[in-house]
């Protein structure tokens, strides 16, 4: 292993809470690959690059030569974590769950050591755990220390409804720390809570208490809230190279210095044209999960569709209004936008758009969002910098 002074600059790099530096040097001088777990839901079947973040810290950890322990949380997740929510979550069944599981595992593997990771599902615990013990468990916490969150304060304060089940989840988290004996727990920063209460557990086991590390979360495609696939600003990590191109290259410049942080692990080159870094960090992004040629191609097709101007040669996304849809560009733009990006736009952010005059229709550039294209006409829609679609007829029968 590198020496400890070495591995703390590494793994203490990017991090927002560290509890404590101190004691991470500690167990890394016992000089044995530490247990460094990271627990997942699978709330739903894509990760995207926010999920990214911590699994690239543990990957990081696994280069150092430790030992990561990934937590599929099969039963937190038909919870769903209350951090940082207004409202409860829709519930999921278990079969939902493992279904999603099985795609998390194969994408957190792309960033993860699968020879050096250990899987669990917290269902190999929870599962056939007793009543009796589920008691003496909660016995372990008050409900004045669950409260404390600021989630479920704010709830209080604004009279919004709080299941009785989401109370259990910090809980639950917290004893998965104890059944992996884990040395270190990485989470985002709004998992702060849940992470300390682990120690609290492991402590009242007689475990030595695990460092946490927190990282920022990344915020998304909008630039205002954390990244989301339900909040549609998102890139999966999944999707086709030319659209987690395009994503990437529609953030503002403003994200970029945090995404050359978070996801690259290096400082944005201020000297490089804000265009020219958005495009390498879209290549190296694309070229992480899918190949380098493929990025290659991305830019390519990137570059002809928006930096040569020649959207009619490029190979865009065929739309197909159906019969029912509004044709006033406005209703379009924003179901196009719904329809072949998942980007949820507001009505009055297209209106932006188009009164901006970001938006072309057959390369003329429309500003009035009342005007009608015809049902009956095919052509290129350019919905913003690097946003274009091809609009298609359907065929009669």
């Amino acid at each position: 292993m590198e020496p400890i002074t070495d591995q703390l600059e590494q793994l203490i790099a990017g991090t927002l809470h560290l509890h404590s530096k101190a004691e991470l040097a500690k167990k890394l001088a016992l000089s044995r690959p530490l247990r460094v777990k990271l627990g997942v839901d699978p709330t739903s079947s894509d990760l995207h690059l926010g999920h990214t973040v911590v699994l690239e810290k543990l990957r990081q950890f696994q280069n150092l030569g430790h030992q990561a322990v990934l937590i599929i949380g099969d039963y937190t997740a038909m919870i769903g974590d209350p951090s940082g929510r207004s409202l409860t979550r829709p519930p999921l069944s278990h079969q939902q769950v493992l279904e999603h599981a099985q795609s998390y595992q194969v994408q957190a593997f792309k960033i993860l050591d699968p020879e050096k990771t250990e899987v669990f599902f917290n269902s190999q615990w929870f599962a056939p755990l007793p009543f009796a013990q589920v008691i003496a468990l909660h016995g372990r916490v008050t409900l004045q220390q669950i409260l404390q969150r600021e989630d479920f304060r704010n709830r209080l304060h604004q009279a919004q409804p709080i299941h009785l089940h989401e109370l259990h989840y910090p809980l639950m988290q917290g004893w998965d720390s104890v059944m992996v004996r884990a040395d270190v727990e990485i989470g985002g920063s709004d998992q702060l809570f849940n992470l300390l209460l682990g120690r609290d557990l492991q402590r009242s086991e007689g475990q030595e208490e695990q460092v946490i590390i927190t990282l920022p979360l990344l915020v998304g495609l909008d630039g205002v809230e954390k990244m989301s696939k339900s909040l549609g600003n998102y890139v999966g990590i999944e999707e086709s190279p030319s659209t987690m191109f395009g994503k990437i290259m529609s953030i503002s410049d403003e994200l970029m210095e945090s995404y050359y942080t978070l996801l690259l692990g290096e400082p944005l080159e201020k000297s490089v044209h804000p265009m020219e870094s958005k495009k390498i960090l879209a290549q190296r992004l694309v070229s992480r999960y899918h190949t380098a040629s493929l990025a290659h191609e991305a830019r390519e097709e990137f570059e002809l569709r928006f930096s040569k101007r020649d959207l009619q040669s490029a190979n865009l996304i065929n739309y197909f209004p159906s019969p029912d849809q509004s044709r006033d560009l406005l209703s379009l733009a924003l179901h196009a936008f719904d329809q072949c990006f998942e980007l949820k736009k507001s009505r009055s952010e297209v209106r932006r758009l188009i009164e901006g005059g970001s938006v072309t229709w057959c390369g003329e550039k429309i500003t009035d969002p009342t005007f009608v294209i015809d049902e009956q006409s095919e052509g290129v829609l350019k919905l913003d910098r690097t946003h274009a679609l091809r609009v298609r007829v359907l065929e009669k029968e």
